[in-house]
């Protein structure tokens, strides 16, 4: 028996247009996250309202990862992505969620750590 690992859109495009999730630090272009939402956070329900895309996600972050399997990947876990889908995630990012999204996540019993704040 095998088990079927969905995964999320891989970036079509490393240019200005790339976002980071501001509660998982999934990366994909802002259209991508329009279109199809974040695969790791389907209760901000990103692809219904662009307002949503923009309060959810920042163009400001450092560095990318690809991973194929979190669950096994030791830098997954040291980064805390192992319970999340395969797919390409930023190393940091400094903004936080907004009060109103925080409390969405709080809503769904989802935790959120927000950035380290130097």
């Amino acid at each position: 028996m095998t088990t079927t690992i969905t995964a999320a859109q891989i970036p079509t495009s490393f240019g200005h247009e790339l976002r980071a999730c501001r509660r998982c630090r999934l990366v994909k272009t802002y259209d991508q996250f329009r279109d199809t939402g974040c695969e790791n956070c389907p209760f901000f329900k990103m692809h219904e309202d662009s307002d949503i895309v923009a309060d959810c996600t920042t163009g400001t972050f450092n560095g990318i990862i690809a991973l194929m399997d979190p669950s096994r990947s030791w830098a997954a876990k040291w980064l805390r992505f192992g319970k999340f889908v395969p797919g390409c995630y930023t190393l940091d990012v400094s903004e936080t969620l907004s009060d109103e999204m925080q409390s969405i996540c709080h809503d769904n019993d989802v935790r959120y750590i927000p950035p380290k704040q130097a």
